[in-house]
């Protein structure tokens, strides 16, 4: 019975340890094997991350296809297959420390608990939380969600800071949550929630695309903000050597200016002039060699 007991002790062991192999590798040796660059990205975030004509698109999607290439040049790898991952605000974290994709590039906030569990490259955004409604219907500061019901996406950074913002100013605004910014969109539509809270850049996205479906939406936005929030691409926790050649690729892009023509296609284009805290932003993220 004893030796029995060990043989499947040590069976057990022996299966275990592929998968504790696989998260034991770093990202570049995994890419590497797989001949494959998994890019994880969110396709409800437009202007920075979305899905446009079945494909990945945005301002975050193509700072990850520069990453992409210098992947490609720092592995020797031509043939290397880049492939992109549809990811949830949910499992965005699971899909990073599993191993599933390699990088994610969003509209992720760096906090300090999120590096707990993971990394961030150089930012890549900065922006801030506000709230939008309907323009009939205008909320135009942040004491007049007083009363109000404002919709708000699940486990975001933004839940927690406008749930903080509340309290703190003591406005007794009820927070509904949501899932994904479209139930948002609807819901301040049929008038269910009198304003969607989110960080800016993401509330400009939702409501272009909702514009683009129906021609009489007609939104408005709070005119201040109630969060600091810097976006930067997650990567996996302590891999060290892939976060490099990530932030190299960033730091050359804002050093060269390159990052204007990007900002320009999918934000400056939509209205979004960029804020001297972005302007700073991507003067100080300017590295040098």
């Amino acid at each position: 019975m004893i030796r029995s007991t060990w043989v499947r002790a040590a069976a057990v062991a022996l299966l275990a340890i592929p998968a504790a192999s696989v998260m034991a590798q770093g990202t570049l040796e995994r890419i590497k094997d797989r001949g494959e660059f998994r890019i994880g990205y969110n396709p409800d975030s437009r202007p920075l991350s979305f899905t446009q004509n079945g494909e990945a698109a945005g301002y975050s999607v193509d700072l990850c296809r520069r990453i992409a290439a210098g992947v490609r040049e720092h592995l020797k790898l031509p043939d290397m297959k880049v492939t992109f991952v549809a990811t949830s605000f949910g499992d965005r974290f699971d899909a990073i420390e599993d191993g599933d994709i390699d990088i994610e590039c969003g509209s992720t906030t760096i906090t300090l608990e999120r590096q707990e569990r993971v990394d961030f490259t150089l930012m890549t955004f900065v922006t801030g939380g506000t709230v939008m409604s309907m323009a009939d219907k205008r909320v135009a500061t942040m004491k007049d969600l007083s009363g109000k019901r404002v919709a708000v996406l699940r486990n975001t950074s933004t839940e927690g800071a406008l749930d903080a913002y509340l309290k703190e100013n003591v406005i007794d605004a009820r927070i509904v949550t949501i899932t994904e910014a479209a139930d948002g969109l609807a819901r301040l539509q049929d008038g269910s929630v009198d304003a969607f809270a989110s960080d800016q850049v993401v509330l400009v996205g939702a409501a272009l695309r909702a514009i683009e479906a129906n021609r009489s939406a007609n939104f408005t936005f709070a005119d201040e903000l109630f969060s600091y929030e810097p976006y930067g691409f997650m990567v996996k926790r302590d891999d060290a050597e892939f976060r490099l050649v990530a932030n190299r690729v960033l730091a050359q892009l804002y050093r060269s200016g390159q990052f204007a023509q990007l900002y320009q296609e999918w934000i400056g284009s939509v209205g979004i002039k960029p804020s001297p805290m972005l302007v700073a932003m991507f003067q100080l993220n300017a590295l040098t060699e």
